[in-house]
């Protein structure tokens, strides 16, 4: 597996919390709306999700408090999938989109959902602590124009590098998904 090692040197790399300049995080958050399955549409590039496609995370309530992350993808060049499990806490209050979270020990990154349909919870706009990381997350594998320009408008103003954005490739996901009906 090696997303459990690629989330280790992610979070290495980005353990520190905080938010990039001008980054807020979205208040009135529902977690219970939040929960489930969400697919990554575009990302800025890291060694940890390098290479892969088919990107998703499913969120769900831990026990005890906090949230299960269960992310997996598909490598490009073997077709293997991998999955990494990590756990997320809320760093402010519970209805703001600002979460911890860790992949590897005592390890967190910061995650902060900066834009969210908060009305039917379809698409979130995140960032880690620099403006090195970046991600769209819809609950399909696909978004509207309109989402996808708001995301790149409002990402290139806050200072990501827009132009390096990777569109994640889920076709052959949704084909083998259909084929198996």
């Amino acid at each position: 597996m090696r997303l459990p090692v690629i989330a280790f040197i992610c979070l290495s790399l980005c353990a520190c919390l905080g938010a990039p300049e001008g980054v807020t995080p979205v208040k009135n958050f529902d977690v219970d709306r939040y929960l489930g399955v969400w697919y990554e549409v575009a990302r800025l590039d890291h060694s940890f999700e390098r290479g892969l496609e088919a990107v998703s995370a499913e969120y769900s309530l831990r026990e005890g408090g906090g949230l299960t992350v269960l992310n997996s993808g598909r490598s490009k060049t073997t077709g293997e999938t991998d999955q990494a499990e990590g756990r997320a806490y809320f760093v402010d209050a519970e209805d703001t989109g600002y979460l911890k979270v860790s992949f590897f020990g005592p390890f967190f990154g910061s995650y902060v959902i900066f834009d969210l349909d908060q009305s039917n919870y379809q698409y979130a706009f995140v960032a880690g602590n620099t403006t090195e990381y970046l991600w769209l997350l819809s609950r399909t594998p696909e978004v509207s124009d309109s989402v996808m320009e708001s995301f790149i408008s409002q990402s290139a103003a806050l200072g990501f590098d827009t132009e390096a954005l990777i569109f994640v490739d889920h076709s052959s996901s949704v084909e083998s998904s259909v084929e198996g009906d």
